[in-house]
């Protein structure tokens, strides 16, 4: 017997919100990228950041980087979804941005700080949340090491937030410890996959 929903027929999907949360040195950039680049229906939104350009890396790419006076007036006209300070730097998500992405069915990644991945949970609860992680912390923190970002310092800095950033753990529905960076981007790609049959709300 052939049955129908009931209003469901022909209508527009939304797209699905990803949020991938790590702390600094769980490779969370390169999952995204490998991610990203091997399905076209998943966009990766660029947030807005004050922090400073490192070598190699281009406006509007990485991030849209702005000045804190420039930052602070997009937060003034409501400009950001969410918006956090993080390592002493801004970071925000474009609201209009989301929206639009949104309502053209692609699923949005989002590679965000922890408080930002519970300000969008609020205002999406459907979105689907990943936390990315080493095996252990002195991984973390040899990666840190390893990758001559940033001077000791900030590595102290950033290893002192990770272990802050773990106690939110509990609060995303996915983990994925990124021994392997093939391995955890197997893992990342078959969780999003399996968004394709959740029950998703829909345009009226």
């Amino acid at each position: 017997m052939n049955r129908k929903l009931n209003g469901c027929a022909n209508k527009k999907l939304f797209g699905n919100i990803i949020i991938i949360s790590a702390p600094s040195g769980a490779g969370k950039t390169s999952i995204c990228n490998a991610v990203i680049s091997e399905n076209k229906n998943i966009v990766c939104l660029v947030s807005y950041t004050t922090r400073l350009r490192r070598s190699g890396e281009k406006n509007g790419r990485e991030y849209f980087f702005v000045d804190e006076i420039e930052f602070k007036k997009m937060i003034k006209k409501k400009r950001f979804v969410e918006w956090a300070k993080v390592h002493g730097n801004y970071y925000g998500t474009s609201k209009a941005t989301l929206a639009r992405v949104l309502k053209t069915g692609r699923n949005v990644l989002l590679e965000i700080d922890v408080r930002g991945g519970m300000n969008i949970k609020k205002l999406y609860p459907n979105s689907c949340m990943i936390f990315i992680m080493t095996p252990n912390l002195r991984t973390l923190k040899n990666r840190l090491i390893s990758r001559s970002k940033d001077c000791r310092k900030i590595i102290e800095t950033r290893f002192s937030n990770a272990k802050k950033e773990l106690k939110f753990v509990k609060k995303y529905e996915y983990l994925v410890i990124n021994k392997n960076l093939n391995d955890a981007v197997e893992a990342i790609r078959i969780i999003i996959k399996s968004l394709e049959y959740k029950i998703q709300k829909r345009i009226f």
